[in-house]
């Protein structure tokens, strides 16, 4: 047996249940290879434990110890940090949990958070910057930490509770769907639930869109006065909350 066909076979022992290995070891391995079998998988269920916070308080112990070893099960690290391990694990989650959507929602929220912190520096426009802005043509960069997210259940409002160490509310369907965008600011990450206008309107500021294309298809969709009026709400939360990073 070659030495990469080996390693490969150790593997596949660390990851699943499989007991091939042992045959292919001289002496008496068993014991050994138990206690690696078990370190390895309680390093990454902590991994997992320690970025998906919220989720584990949410699942429990024993729930989230069996939704993370089914991961691991299927999801080696290939990253050099184990800070990215985990980033395939809000889908998984999905797939575990197809009835109770906020699971899943709440992993993302954990993500997002702990990817924010974890981002690039990025400094706010200052505000003396702002008096010579064309607004019709300017065309916003926003902080790279700036994530979205539609959700379909209450998950920002159970992540609050838990994150104040009080008892949560329980899981439940929103009337309609709503959005959550991410972000750093300083060193502090930061959520906000948000409207599908100014959803939509992010989205495509985040593609390239000027600022008065954004306001004219407002415009199209409703009375000048009202897209005027919500456009200049828009840009003054997105300034005072620190998203955006430069205007040309």
């Amino acid at each position: 047996m070659s030495l990469f066909e080996l390693q490969r076979q150790l593997r596949d022992h660390l990851l699943s249940e499989e007991k091939a290995i042992a045959d292919r070891i001289r002496g008496e391995p068993q014991k050994g290879l138990a206690v690696y079998h078990h370190a390895y998988r309680a390093q990454l269920v902590d991994c997992l434990r320690d970025t998906y916070e919220k989720v584990a308080a949410w699942l429990g112990d024993d729930g989230f110890e069996t939704s993370a070893r089914r991961y691991i099960e299927t999801h080696p690290p290939r990253s050099w940090t184990l800070g990215d391990y985990g980033a395939n694990f809000v889908d998984a989650l999905a797939v575990l949990y197809p009835d109770d959507p906020e699971v899943a929602e709440l992993a993302w929220l954990d993500w997002a958070l702990r990817r924010a912190f974890d981002g690039a520096d990025a400094e706010p426009v200052d505000a003396a910057q702002l008096d010579d802005v064309d607004w019709d043509r300017a065309v916003f960069t926003f902080v790279p930490t700036l994530r979205l997210n539609a959700v379909v259940t209450n998950c920002a409002a159970l992540w609050s509770a838990m994150a104040e160490n009080q008892m949560p509310p329980l899981a439940e369907r929103l009337a309609e769907a709503a959005n959550i965008r991410v972000w750093r600011r300083d060193l502090t990450s930061h959520f906000k639930t948000i409207s599908p206008r100014e959803a939509r309107a992010l989205r495509l500021g985040v593609e390239g869109m000027s600022f008065g294309e954004i306001c004219q298809i407002a415009i199209d969709e409703t009375d000048e006065a009202q897209a005027v009026a919500a456009a200049s709400e828009l840009l003054g939360a997105w300034l005072s909350d620190g998203l955006v990073c430069r205007i040309r």
